[in-house]
């Protein structure tokens, strides 16, 4: 470890990736610095609070983790530590740590949760973490984040793909929307991830199939449960005619109420994160999943047959680009194989996936970590896919020192 840390950090710049970097610097322990975040925003400098909740989180569940920032938080050096899970971070109780979101927070749970599965198999002991606080968001949000349902029910399976499907669950103990200009929400969530690998499977996954079934969950916090059935309804219109086996499931529930400052009354609550939305799954004849996601805008004027039709029709759109993994899950599969043992996997994916800013930028960073160059080269067929060769860093888990 002294090796790594006595390293130069990698040196970054811009608010953008700013997630995938301190991840793939914790899996591959390279310090980095990331420079100019927001400098040239007048009203909103520096890191954000879910940035800093996030820092927070990362020094949690590792232990030796340096993290320092400028006066003006434009500037960032990190230098990780080994990830040791919950049993030894900050703030436990009885092997769940629990973390806390302030009420500021503009993004989805899903912001915090996708890198924290990417991390948790390289634990050196179970992962358990609980969110809680005023600024928990499960639904998907206008920043672009997924909803809590499609965590599990789209990107936590393709765990298995690698060989990491053992004691992982996600629990929703408490649903929330957007609130008030978007930001919080007082929900509840509970990550359970026990499964530690020594280096995840190399995989070779070159046919989608084709889409067989449907599921998806309608949900409503603090609102009528008719939106559900209306949701449900104007989807299926829509699924029905290319899918018949289609099934949504309907959740219903109160609104969570948080404390507010009030001299008069000090014990005195709100409900906050009123709304309600629908996350779809396809799932494909070789286990391929594609998935869409729409929730209510905080701002409302949106009917629950807007919402239904919206998110079948994103479904349809996100199948349509083809390949075997949607953008949503792909940056965890490149990650992931990326890390895996010294061998050449394969992965196929739609053109208007693989084209992404999002994921042409996640190529550069793995090579600015000593990761290999990504092979590419056109599928067979006439879907113009293309297929993706990456040959494993071998990083592994070091705490771990058996298969």
């Amino acid at each position: 470890m002294s090796d790594q840390t006595t390293q130069p950090p990698i040196r970054f710049s811009g608010q953008k990736s700013l997630v995938s970097r301190l991840v793939l610097s914790t899996l591959t322990g390279r310090p980095i610095r990331i420079s100019q975040i927001r400098s040239s925003s007048s009203t909103n400098t520096g890191l954000a609070p879910h940035e800093v909740s996030f820092l927070r989180l990362l020094e949690a569940i590792t232990n030796g983790s340096s993290i320092e920032f400028s006066y003006t938080g434009t500037t960032l050096v990190y230098r990780p530590g080994l990830i040791t899970g919950s049993a030894e971070g900050l703030g436990t109780s009885g092997g769940v740590l629990r973390h806390e979101l302030p009420a500021g927070c503009s993004r989805g749970i899903s912001y915090f949760l996708i890198p924290l599965c990417l991390l948790a198999p390289f634990s050196k002991s179970q992962v358990n973490v609980l969110f809680t606080g005023p600024g928990v968001i499960t639904s998907a949000t206008s920043t672009g984040d997924v909803s809590v349902d499609t965590v599990r029910t789209a990107i936590l399976p393709l765990y298995a793909q690698f060989g990491i499907s053992n004691n992982i669950e996600l629990r929703i103990l408490k649903r929330s929307s957007p609130g008030s200009g978007g930001r919080g929400g007082g929900g509840e969530v509970q990550l359970v991830f026990g499964h530690q690998v020594r280096l995840p499977k190399t995989i070779h996954i070159l046919n989608a199939g084709r889409v067989k079934k449907i599921r998806g969950v309608a949900y409503a916090t603090g609102v009528s449960g008719s939106n559900n059935a209306r949701m449900i309804e104007t989807a299926r219109g829509v699924l029905n005619q290319f899918v018949p086996d289609t099934y949504i499931f309907s959740d219903v529930s109160s609104a969570p109420l948080v404390p507010i400052e009030n001299k008069s009354n000090p014990g005195a609550k709100r409900k906050i994160g009123i709304g309600f939305g629908i996350s779809l799954v396809a799932e494909s004849s070789t286990a391929c999943l594609y998935s869409a996601d729409v929730a209510s805008p905080p701002s409302g004027g949106q009917t629950p047959e807007d919402i239904g039709k919206q998110c079948a029709y994103q479904l349809l759109e996100t199948i349509s680009k083809g390949g075997v993994v949607s953008s949503v899950a792909a940056p965890t599969m490149l990650m992931l194989m990326a890390m895996g043992s010294e061998d050449v996997g394969r992965l196929q994916m739609g053109r208007h996936v693989l084209g992404t800013e999002e994921i042409i930028g996640l190529g550069r960073d793995l090579r600015a970590f000593g990761a290999a160059g990504w092979g590419l080269r056109d599928a067979s067929g006439d879907d113009g896919d293309i297929i993706v060769s990456i040959v494993g860093r071998g990083v592994g888990n070091v705490g771990r020192k058996i298969a």
